[in-house]
């Protein structure tokens, strides 16, 4: 179920990080809701002003791949490497575009092969998803593995609402860890060490997990496929005595809403690694997030109806509309949205 659907206009999608905006990151904009509807405007900054002591923040500190390259012939495409399969040991599930285009390229069948720079190669083996996504035999190249071959000839993954290329830096956030991520998990890309001290020093624990984050397409608006998550044991801890205690669970964006989620039961949240394959809807719910902080997602994506599992349809309308009629920038360079129903 997608409670938001309405076209969004250019004017509303950033272009740019906010640091070529004149912004620091934590500078962006930030729209807070609460449960009973009401709404406050605040900058990214008032964060730490905004929660309680003895809050949980949780925070994925999965690192984003320069995981688009392009094909090394005249055929004008760009290969996204979005995940390694977890069903085929060896291959990944791979995107093709044109280059700039804002649509998947529609050609492509089992077995044709692309050459690709530093004389590599991938071959399509079949379809993982309808129209999008291929599973692909990589050949990287003697001595590098795909994602050291990513980092050699790739760069980062860019939509067409973004105007230029930026380098790797500008889609990393700084708990950034742990390379394997196709897109930023952009939710934590405002933080900055000075936000990250004031909410320490406000009593909110920061604690972390792990979901490596596959191509999001824009367009597609299908249901999110398997990702590979780690919740550590001291952060199911963390979490579960938090919530005995009072205190809130607030995810910072929706991939850590699907890995907490894929390691909780009644009892609390449990540690837990592996392939999650979790659907989070508003007909399923949540079991162990209070709150989320997150950007402003494309109509009729996914990523709503995660938003929507906490947040509640009613309430995410009022935002959304709200955020529309005062300006606030969507995608992964712009505005985020705090929820604390």
């Amino acid at each position: 179920m997608n409670v938001v659907d309405f076209a969004l206009p250019p004017a509303l999608e950033a272009h740019e990080p906010p640091e070529a905006r004149g912004l620091a990151r934590d500078g962006v904009r930030l729209l807070v809701g609460f449960g009973e509807g009401s709404m406050a405007h605040h900058r990214f900054t008032d964060l730490p002003s905004l929660l309680r002591a003895g809050d949980v923040l949780v925070v994925n500190t999965s690192a984003t791949l320069p995981a688009a390259v392009p094909v090394a012939d005249d055929s004008g495409l760009v290969v996204h490497f979005s995940t390694e399969n977890p069903s085929v040991a060896g291959t990944w599930v791979v995107e093709l575009r044109s280059r700039g285009g804002t649509a998947p390229h529609p050609g492509g069948g089992p077995f044709v092969r692309y050459p690709l720079p530093g004389a590599a190669a991938l071959t399509l083996r079949e379809p993982y998803s309808h129209g999008r996504l291929w599973v692909a035999d990589v050949d990287a190249g003697p001595d590098l593995d795909v994602p050291a071959y990513l980092h050699r000839h790739g760069r980062p993954i860019r939509y067409s609402y973004v105007e230029h290329d930026w380098p790797l830096p500008y889609y990393q956030t700084v708990f950034a860890s742990y390379p394997g991520s196709a897109e930023m998990p952009s939710a934590g890309r405002p933080f900055t060490d000075r936000t990250v001290t004031a909410l320490v020093t406000a009593g909110v624990l920061i604690v972390p997990v792990l979901l490596h984050a596959g191509v999001a397409s824009a367009e597609a608006h299908e249901r999110p496929y398997p990702e590979h998550f780690s919740v550590p044991a001291a952060t199911a801890r963390v979490v579960t005595q938090a919530r005995a205690a009072g205190g809130r669970v607030i995810a910072v964006g929706t991939t850590v809403v699907r890995a907490l989620e894929s390691a909780a039961d009644l009892s609390g949240v449990h540690a837990a690694h592996g392939w999650t394959d979790l659907v989070v809807t508003p007909e399923r719910g949540v079991r162990v997030v209070d709150g989320l902080l997150t950007g402003l997602h494309e109509p009729r994506a996914s990523h709503v109806d995660v938003v929507a599992a906490i947040a509640g349809p009613e309430l995410l309308a009022l935002c959304y509309g709200e955020a529309a009629t005062h300006g606030y920038l969507w995608h992964e360079f712009g505005d985020v949205n705090l929820l604390l129903p």
